[in-house]
């Protein structure tokens, strides 16, 4: 949803005409209605007072984006974060693992070739 819709539907949503909504700012009616029809923008400290009014944060007035909601992204991303840590840290365990296999598998190969080589010189 763009910004002047967004604005629009929290102007409707708290029963103000853009009258209404004018007067509280210290705007014209018709000021009011550029900035719905996307015609102009508010100013920098409009935006703060509009913010304020409606009991939003700036992010979510110009944005759309609810701090709830990036909070709640930010701890997904931490999750998945942590998710692909443990699997790296797996990752790395396991060529561990497969090293020391290996090394014992030469080991013991080394063992057999040594008792072919044992009997085959003295038998």
């Amino acid at each position: 949803m763009k910004f002047n819709e967004r604005l629009m539907a929290l102007r409707k949503k708290q029963g103000l005409s853009q009258e209404e909504l004018g007067f509280e700012l210290g705007v014209s009616r018709q000021t009011v209605s550029k900035w719905e029809s996307g015609q102009s923008y508010p100013d920098f400290q409009r935006l703060v007072l509009l913010a304020d009014y409606f009991d939003i944060s700036l992010d979510e007035l110009v944005r759309g984006l609810d701090v709830g909601d990036v909070r709640a992204l930010n701890e997904s991303e931490k999750q998945l974060s942590s998710i692909y840590a443990d699997v790296e840290g797996g990752k790395a365990a396991m060529r561990k693992y497969i090293r020391v296999l290996l090394g014992i598998g030469a080991a013991v190969l080394a063992f057999f070739a040594g008792i072919v080589c044992y009997a085959v010189l003295f038998a």
